[in-house]
């Protein structure tokens, strides 16, 4: 069942945007060579508790049956799509990464995933940075009522491979609001199903997930870590967003 969310709940889930805002505002700042995604854990951590939140990922269950997530950031880097696990791995020069942060404020969830580079990174890179980030625009701006999910995969997949890239079919994006997956499930390429109808009052994490190379994926025996299959570079771009009488609305915003 797809939840209408009221006025008073987006002001909450603004706010819960805002907090995970912040904290990528913090590590974006601090994402450099030298820096291990450990650390980039701790402070995101920091951030979320003292605007008294929860971060949504910490004690996930694994849905392979391995142990629950332990981070409170999904830190993945270079060939790494997506659930990648802080820890010791130091960040070198031309890295890129894809953070991805979830924070509960007041009973509703905030998410959203930026990929940065380390340093200078190659022009492949940084091309495969910035076509992530338009996919997600492209999508954004097809979540009009009237509209149905297909339109938004349409949007993605189109400029995705127009670019020479491909999406990864294997995880989508969601409904959000009380719960950090909801209905529906919004996929970054088209499926045979159109998708339900776009109504003002869905909130939705729109989020492409993007391979330099194949778009199918493996996942390491951590049970988390999503790479993808020929070991190219991979991005990922997610915004929390309403679907409004006046348009879409980013929910992930700094206000």
């Amino acid at each position: 069942m797809i939840s209408i969310k009221s006025q008073r709940e987006l002001d909450k889930m603004r706010k819960a945007g805002e907090v995970v805002m912040l904290a990528h505002k913090r590590l974006e700042e601090m994402i450099a060579p030298g820096v291990t995604t450990k650390e980039l854990d701790r402070i995101a951590a920091e951030v979320i508790k003292s605007k008294g939140a929860i971060a949504s990922f910490k004690g996930v269950p694994c849905p392979y049956g391995g142990i629950d997530f332990p981070g409170v950031i999904c830190a993945s880097v270079n060939n790494e799509v997506i659930h990648g696990i802080p820890g010791d791995r130091v960040l070198k020069e031309g890295d890129i990464i894809s953070i991805d942060i979830g924070a509960i404020l007041d009973g509703y969830h905030g998410d959203a995933a930026r990929t940065y580079p380390v340093g200078k990174v190659s022009p492949e890179a940084m091309k495969l940075i910035l076509v992530t980030e338009e996919a997600f625009n492209r999508g954004m701006a097809q979540a009009v009522e009237g509209n149905r999910i297909r339109d938004i995969s349409k949007a993605v997949q189109s400029y995705v491979e127009e670019n020479g890239f491909s999406v990864v079919r294997d995880y989508v994006g969601h409904g959000i609001g009380r719960e950090m997956h909801e209905e529906p499930q919004i996929p970054n390429y088209v499926s045979p199903q159109r998708g339900v109808r776009l109504e003002a009052g869905m909130t939705l994490a729109i989020e492409p997930m993007v391979n330099a190379g194949t778009w199918r994926v493996n996942v390491l025996n951590d049970g988390w870590t999503v790479v993808t299959a020929d070991g190219s570079l991979s991005a990922h771009h997610e915004n929390t967003i309403a679907v409004t009488s006046r348009g879409p609305e980013i929910l992930t915003a700094l206000y």
